[in-house]
């Protein structure tokens, strides 16, 4: 008869003990033990490497800030909205710490071999590993999805404008597909971004030239997506015969493309929500503007980068399992060496995927892609 009590333990019929499901989500008491130790260190870790990059950039930018007056609380406010995107970055090496110390802890104090031989294994080990980057995963994404590009403005927008040197304009002229068989060609964007001047709009039938219209200057009607045309020359193809015509003054006509087409050219995907991010490229594809590509690679990296923290751990448990001796330094010097080989992928090969060198969804996804097969090798190798 039952005493009523909860026992730790349950035999099955192999006569080996298993830890009996307790509290919320089955976990026992040694899923709670090794999830408490894994978030207390994984906080610590991803606070100190914070600090650090804080330290750097601002060591880097002190000159910037003094040279150009930037008061005290804007300094504080510009550090304190770029840490959603620092703890991003900074989630995948201190969950590998993390991940790395705790399972070595257990292995130096003789409590891994414990439950080893209490019929533990490795795959249950990992359970409050996984569980707890499952909800760091989460919280990651929602961070690259909404909050980091709802603060962009305050820490990489404010750092473009105000700590680094603006960019040159080449002065090349700009190609832009309006419709199927139209293409827009300005010569410079005004900084207003609504604005064109050396302006022209060509029609074909397949590959010939039916008309040209010239212009100018053109200005975009936002609220109405009028593009008025200044000062235009029309120029009329047929049967080897040109016709000119010349009008002064304004021009209003309907073009297909978005009124934000102009401030798309130079946009920073980074300051786009997930949603906005969708729109932005369906848009890019419509007129034809260039950076498609690094667009998309930004957009599939918000998704990739997140799920980074729990591919890690793969490769973190496993790896720290089966060593029997290691010091402080080994386990901040392995997480660093895999952390930094993981961020160097993805910008490595996001580059290659920018410029149209690799296909943009695999330049996203190939790290995660890697380290998921690395971590399933090393699965299998401890488990043996």
């Amino acid at each position: 008869m039952s005493s009523g009590k909860v026992t730790a333990d349950e035999t099955d019929s192999s006569g080996r003990n298993h830890p009996r499901p307790s509290g919320i989500g089955g976990m026992t008491i040694i899923d709670r033990y090794i999830a408490r130790q894994f978030v207390t260190i994984f906080l610590f870790a991803l606070v100190s490497f914070a600090a650090l990059f804080i330290i750097i950039n601002l060591v880097e930018n002190l000159d910037r800030f003094l040279d150009r007056h930037i008061p005290p609380v804007r300094i504080i406010l510009y550090y304190l909205s770029g840490l959603p995107d620092t703890f991003l970055l900074t989630s995948p090496l201190s969950a590998l710490l993390a991940s790395l110390f705790v399972t070595g802890k257990l292995s130096m104090q003789s409590e891994l071999p414990a439950l080893k031989s209490a019929g533990m294994s490795l795959s249950r080990l990992m359970k409050p590993f996984l569980i707890v980057t499952l909800a760091i995963t989460v919280l990651n994404t929602v961070n690259s999805c909404f909050i980091a590009p709802s603060l962009y403005d305050w820490s990489k927008g404010y750092e473009k404008r105000y700590l680094k040197n603006a960019k040159e304009n080449d002065g090349g002229p700009l190609h832009i597909r309006e419709s199927r068989n139209r293409i827009l060609t300005v010569g410079q964007i005004g900084p207003d971004r609504k604005s064109a001047t050396m302006v022209s709009l060509e029609t074909f039938d397949g590959s010939k030239i039916v008309s040209r219209l010239d212009a100018d200057s053109l200005r975009i009607i936002t609220r109405r997506n009028d593009w008025i045309f200044y000062n235009t020359k029309q120029r009329t193809f047929s049967n080897g015969v040109e016709t000119l015509a010349t009008k002064a003054g304004a021009d209003t006509l309907k073009l297909s493309l978005a009124p934000s087409t102009f401030k798309m050219i130079d946009t920073d995907p980074d300051e786009m929500n997930i949603l906005q991010h969708v729109d932005f490229i369906r848009q890019k594809e419509r007129s034809g503007l260039p950076g498609l590509e690094r667009a998309t690679v930004k957009l599939h990296t918000k998704i990739a980068l997140p799920l980074a923290s729990m591919i890690i751990v793969l490769i973190g448990v496993p790896l720290s399992s089966k060593k029997k001796r290691s010091g402080l330094a080994v386990e901040v010097s392995i997480s660093l060496l895999v952390g930094l080989l993981y961020l160097g992928m993805l910008q490595t090969i996001g580059s290659l995927g920018y410029n149209g060198l690799v296909n943009p969804l695999l330049a996203a996804w190939l790290p995660d892609m890697l380290f998921i097969t690395a971590g399933a090798l090393l699965y299998r190798s401890a488990n043996h």
